[in-house]
């Protein structure tokens, strides 16, 4: 049995993962996001180890005995993140997250002091990543700066109390700005233009190595065994990647989470930072990844059902889902950029638009307009990346609207499949990693799990979608000097 933990933005995961690979348990807890100031986003840490707790209390009281067998953990979680510690392992702030916008002046910064950034990273300074976050609070917090003894990633602090190793995996480091992502190693010339030196920073493993093993007080309060390993693990879209067997060239994903991702796996590394496309270390060794990021996904759809009082996120999907093809047609356009955006833009000033509005509009045609853009968002991002080798696999929450999967192929002009797991896609990707340390053979264990349903491209709608996808992206365009004069400074 292995265990695999997954921090999300929302929530946390715990899954149980048998030989057989079968599914034994998922238990989740619900986490929320501290917005203190505009563009910032925050979570304390000790909401992760609150939720952790509560998870696998959970578990113990329904599965104890399979907890009791559990052989390694693995873990996934949101990149990017930045946990700041003290030499006495105390967390000095809360953590700032991914979707956090404040360091884009930072960012400016960092690309004019290292114009080799992007060559060694292969990617462009964007305020969700850490580094930028590093010298933020390096300007702002000095006092906290000076006493940083280590920058944890989320799923590293969990490591850390877990098993009270300093240590990150080579598919989460990449997120940070500090990874010479196609050498594996942390960059000297960048830590030094944050004003931080490796000794400030985790051990590198890859994602199927240990990387520590559980504390035995620990084992003993949730009924697992004393010293089991504790695996690399992974950023939650190499680890999902790991979870549905896509661990080959060409082969993705596109998630629907709090964030929408569109992932291709390649066997080396190929930077394309100018169209804003992340080129990231996969979770295995001697492999790597393309990405596009949006920074809204569901949670631009839990946000309409929210403020246009359609309920929640479902009752917005029906209510889309009823719109007749007329309807669709004449939506109104939405700009999913409701936090800034990443791919293709790079746009940390991009807001959230409804263009197109008429008094024979109502909830239904905004519902569609939100769902729409959001997929729209997302074939923006895939055009930027190399061709996927055949169908992508559909992960996260969203994947549970079958309308919204055929919608999303619609519009990507690409056939999607919806697997086993795929919903808990970063939680079984840390199981596996888990299995991978505890001597699994990567052929059995990173096996594409059963196909549920696939959604085909409809070729009726091609020719519309494409006239609505020039419409969304003129509307940016249009734009983007509007919102760069209405940035906060």
């Amino acid at each position: 049995m292995y265990l695999g933990l997954d921090l999300g933005t929302s929530e946390l995961k715990a899954l149980l993962l048998d030989r057989a690979h079968r599914i034994v348990a998922l238990a989740r807890s619900p986490l929320t996001v501290s917005r203190p100031a505009p563009l910032w986003s925050e979570q304390d840490p000790a909401q992760w180890w609150s939720a952790l707790e509560a998870v696998l209390a959970s578990l113990r009281a329904t599965h104890a005995d399979a907890l009791a067998s559990v052989r390694a953990i693995g873990l996934s979680g949101q990149m990017h993140g930045a946990v700041a510690i003290d030499a006495d392992g105390a967390v000095l702030r809360p953590a700032i997250l991914w979707n956090d916008g404040r360091s884009a002046p930072q960012c400016r910064q960092l690309t004019a002091q290292c114009p080799q950034l992007a060559a060694i990273t292969g990617n462009l300074a964007m305020p969700g990543f850490t580094a930028p976050k590093l010298l933020w609070m390096r300007e702002h917090e000095p006092a906290l700066f000076a006493r940083i003894a280590c920058v944890l990633l989320p799923k590293d602090w969990l490591r850390f109390m877990l098993g009270g190793v300093l240590a990150s995996d080579m598919s989460d480091a990449s997120g940070t700005l500090w990874l010479d992502v196609g050498a594996r190693d942390w960059s000297d010339e960048l830590l030094a233009a944050c004003g931080l030196g490796r000794e400030q920073m985790p051990g590198l493993v890859e994602g199927s190595a240990v990387a520590g093993r559980l504390q035995p007080a620990l084992a003993r309060r949730w009924g697992l065994q004393p010293g089991i390993p504790i695996a690399g693990g992974g950023g939650d879209n190499a680890a999902s990647a790991v979870g549905m067997g896509l661990v080959g060239a060409g082969q993705g994903f596109v998630s629907l989470g709090t964030s929408g991702v569109i992932f291709i796996g390649g066997e080396r590394f190929e930077p394309k930072p100018a169209a804003g496309v992340h080129a990231f270390c996969h979770a295995l060794p001697g492999r790597w990844h393309q990405m596009s990021v949006m920074l809204s996904a569901a949670s631009a759809v839990d946000w309409a059902a929210r403020c246009f009082g359609l309920g929640d996120a479902p009752a917005l999907l029906a209510a889309a889902a009823a719109l007749d093809t007329e309807g669709r047609l004449n939506a109104p356009l939405f700009l999913p950029y409701l936090s800034g955006e990443r791919s293709p833009h790079n746009d940390p000033d991009a807001e959230g638009v409804l263009f197109g509005l008429t008094h024979a509009h109502g909830p239904a045609d905004i519902a569609y307009a939100v769902v729409e853009g959001v997929s729209l968002g997302l074939r923006d991002g895939l055009d930027t990346l190399s061709p996927p080798a055949g169908e992508l696999l559909l992960v996260g929450g969203g994947a549970r609207s079958g309308w919204w999967a055929q919608l999303l192929a619609d519009v990507l002009e690409v056939p999607l499949a919806v697997c086993e797991g795929g919903e808990a896609g970063g939680a079984l990707g840390a199981a596996r990693l888990a299995w991978l340390a505890d001597g699994g053979i990567e052929s059995e264990v990173c096996r594409q799990p059963r196909v549920l349903q696939r959604f085909d491209p409809g070729a009726g709608t091609a020719h519309w979608q494409r006239r609505r996808h020039l419409r969304f992206k003129a509307l940016y365009a249009a734009l983007a000097p509007c919102f760069a004069q209405g940035a906060t400074p």
